[in-house]
């Protein structure tokens, strides 16, 4: 499962740079406290959390986006 951004998160990604061609790796941090690290972001879409076999919110629960360009 993947979650596709709305525009809301478009302006947060854009203006900061790339960890890759056409990806970021950032850090989510979620309403509840919860965040999660090395999160990877494709063309505005959630693809993976690192060492998670699915994503584990919702875009509703997100709080914050902090690119970190942090690949472990």
């Amino acid at each position: 499962m993947m979650i596709s951004l709305s525009s809301k998160w478009a302006e947060v990604l854009v203006s900061q740079p790339e960890t890759g061609m056409g990806y970021q790796v950032a850090t989510v941090f979620l309403k509840d406290g919860r965040h999660y690290e090395r999160v990877m972001i494709v063309g505005g879409t959630i693809a993976s959390i690192h060492g998670s076999p699915t994503i584990l919110f919702e875009e509703l629960d997100i709080d914050k986006i902090v690119v970190t360009h942090d690949k472990g």
